[in-house]
């Protein structure tokens, strides 16, 4: 296979911060439904607070993301790659050891 792959990749370290809350869950709590109910219906009484979808919110650590560039041959190996090319940048360390991949994009020849 003929071309290039742009790769990009977020080193995970073991403190990251990854959780998902179904708006359920959020409506549900006390202390959110009076904040909600004091910042938005201030003055009003007997209210509800209702959604007709379940959304999911996610609560992440913001990471820097990462590029680095492979040949379309290398796709059996991007994990591998991600992390040699993590470790020539210095960013692996005792406590963000890991790579996630996030993108991959193929570039035309």
């Amino acid at each position: 296979m003929d071309g290039t792959m742009i790769i990009t990749y977020r080193v995970l370290c073991d403190g990251d911060l990854s959780e998902k809350i179904l708006l359920s869950q959020l409506l549900g709590n006390e202390r959110i439904e009076k904040v909600i109910k004091a910042e938005f219906a201030k003055g009003y009484r007997n209210i509800t607070i209702n959604s007709k979808e379940d959304a999911t919110l996610y609560i992440e650590t913001v990471k820097e993301l990462h590029t680095l560039e492979v040949a379309k041959d290398d796709f059996a190996d991007l994990l591998t790659l991600a992390e040699e090319d993590a470790n020539n940048k210095k960013l692996l360390k005792k406590e963000c050891s890991r790579i996630e991949l996030v993108d991959i994009e193929t570039l035309k020849s």
